[in-house]
């Protein structure tokens, strides 16, 4: 971006002084000229051009007056230029439940498609973080190591389904600790998990506390969320022949004190989801609270534009005194 500015605008005062100078140059242009008494002036008459355009050397003067003020301005060429430089980013580990319950269809479609879809636009927009995805029903295992791939992470939260890979129940306690693993030896400047659960911790042989004071421990926060409405909803509870589901209502149950008591103890915040919108502002919320801080540089380059101003004005001031002591030579100057 180039614009176009004065380094020293306070000389332009001395614009106010053109006016004294003009007046100056009125009064005594009759000083300027010889004068000399004759009973013939026919002779002279021949020299009238000249007398005509001798206030062209005040113009002269007052021109190289004008270029030299706007020189002692000193008119710029100023370029700028910006530039980010991002300090180490967050590593971020989104803890998901994929038990069975997670095909409750109190958000639509149901609880686990809701989920991926806020969860992939929230990895999207994480620029200089890195992401990791861990899974858990009745124990726990990596997905997705932490890494700045941000298509990898949509790819295969995309591809996350129940599909009886591990055993069903909520391993609350295992699916921390297994995030906690992945961010032991992170040396990003935040830390985080966000540890999603529509139940409570009924599986699994590590207390969720512990988890938590570990993670506490290494600097790591966790934001946790309850995912489902109030009341019951619609949940599988068995699988027929052709392997589809059976559904009928059932008690929403979320260890909610437990949930909260983790988030507590890391210094993060607890969060009840219990349709797609407030799953959405929830998942916007962290997102404005862990930000990466990213210092802006702006390089600006001058260019100095007053020598052509200067060379202008010796020029006047040179052509006005050629002109003075040559064709229009004058007792004054």
């Amino acid at each position: 971006m180039t614009k176009f500015n004065f380094a020293n605008p306070e000389f332009f005062w001395l614009f106010s002084i053109i006016p004294v100078v003009l007046v100056w140059l009125f009064f005594t242009k009759n000083y300027k000229v010889a004068s000399l008494k004759s009973s013939d002036i026919s002779f002279y008459t021949k020299t009238g051009a000249l007398t005509k355009i001798q206030p062209l050397l005040d113009v002269l003067r007052v021109c190289s007056i004008i270029f030299l003020i706007i020189a002692l301005a000193r008119p710029q060429s100023q370029q700028s230029s910006v530039k980010t430089k991002t300090t180490k980013g967050i590593d971020i580990v989104m803890a998901i439940d994929v038990s069975s319950s997670m095909l409750a269809r109190d958000l639509k479609p149901n609880r686990l498609s809701a989920l991926i879809n806020v969860a992939s636009e929230f990895s999207i927009n994480r620029f200089s973080d890195r992401v990791g995805l861990v899974v858990y029903a009745g124990e726990s295992y990596t997905k997705t190591p932490i890494t700045s791939d941000k298509a990898l992470v949509v790819d295969i939260l995309n591809n996350i389904s129940y599909d009886k890979v591990i055993n069903d129940g909520t391993a609350i306690g295992m699916g921390l600790a297994t995030s906690v693993n992945r961010l032991k030896q992170s040396k990003a400047n935040g830390k985080v998990i966000i540890l999603l659960t529509d139940g409570v911790n009924n599986s699994g042989f590590v207390d969720p506390m512990t988890a938590a004071s570990l993670a506490k421990s290494l600097g790591i926060k966790v934001y946790t969320i309850g995912l489902g409405s109030n009341g019951s909803a619609p949940a599988p509870v068995a699988i027929k022949a052709d392997g589809t589901f059976v559904y009928q209502l059932s008690k929403v149950e979320i260890d909610e004190e437990l949930l909260k008591s983790i988030a507590k103890e890391t210094g993060g915040s607890y969060y009840r989801a219990t349709d797609n919108k407030k799953l959405q502002e929830i998942y916007d919320e962290i997102d404005k609270l862990e930000k990466t801080e990213i210092d802006e540089i702006k390089y600006t380059k001058n260019e100095e534009l007053f020598r052509p101003y200067v060379i202008i004005a010796i020029i006047l001031i040179f052509t006005e005194w050629l002109l003075r002591f040559t064709v229009f030579k004058s007792p004054l100057l």
